[in-house]
């Protein structure tokens, strides 16, 4: 991913008005973000835990969403994958987040959800650049650019159904 400014972040949402755009926390260390290794941008808001934002290239430009967190489920220990680099976790390192859909249908009150990792670092994880549990990570045939493509096609999927 190319690095980004703030202005940059705030002009790209699409599933929330420009106030709210306005006020969203934006990372303060976007200058040290390892671009390189990133495929999208992610980040929780310090303020709000159930809050999340999720940037990412798109054609020309950038696309970013508001996520929120479902609510988490009481003694949730087993293993999860995340729907997009398909990572293991166990607990509750894999949640569900929900975005408002863009536009009139949004307004409306309709979303949709994927199971994401809950610190949105999956291009970490896939560059083997974060470590999650042991046995997160399963042995693939793929190659580490298959994994990437796939991962975000993945998004690219998800990002599809908030802006349809």
């Amino acid at each position: 991913m190319r690095p980004v400014t703030e202005r940059d972040l705030r002009a790209s949402f699409v599933n929330c008005t420009k106030g709210e755009a306005k006020r969203l926390a934006v990372p303060r260390d976007l200058a040290t973000r390892p671009w390189d290794d990133l495929d999208f941008l992610g980040w929780r808001d310090p303020a709000s835990p159930e809050r999340a934002y999720l940037v990412a290239e798109s054609g020309d430009g950038l696309i970013g969403i508001a996520l929120r967190q479902a609510a988490p489920h009481a003694g949730h220990v087993r293993r999860s994958m995340c729907s997009l680099c398909l990572t293991m976790h166990p607990g509750d390192g894999v949640c569900l987040l929900t975005a408002r859909r863009a536009g009139k249908t949004g307004q409306q009150g309709n979303s949709v959800g994927a199971y994401i990792c809950t610190d949105l670092a999956c291009s970490l994880y896939l560059r083997g650049k974060k470590e999650a549990a042991p046995g997160a990570r399963l042995h693939e045939s793929l190659t580490l650019e298959e994994q990437i493509t796939r991962t975000t096609t993945n998004l690219t999927t998800f990002l599809n159904k908030v802006v349809e």
